[in-house]
């Protein structure tokens, strides 16, 4: 998924629970509050998603960053 697809997807999300908010005010609804705590699981995942992706996109591929600080380290304890 890009950057583009996971923030249209939190926009889409974030608009439904919203509305889901405005309907459960209205009086408690078990259905409704249901998919609210649904829809805030899925905006965590795809919050941690963007910060991935942001993260990759700045830094690059982490297991590539963690390998050359591991290299960087042995190297430092050789010397």
């Amino acid at each position: 998924m890009t950057l583009s697809q996971i923030q249209e997807e939190i926009e889409q999300t974030s608009e439904r629970r919203t509305e889901l908010w405005n309907s459960l005010s209205h009086g408690f609804d078990p259905a409704v509050a249901s998919e609210l705590k649904r829809l805030s699981a899925e905006l965590d995942q795809l919050w941690d998603e963007e910060r991935s992706l942001k993260a990759a996109l700045r830094f690059g591929d982490s297991d590539h960053i963690v390998a050359r600080a591991r290299v960087e380290e042995r190297l430092e304890r050789a010397a």
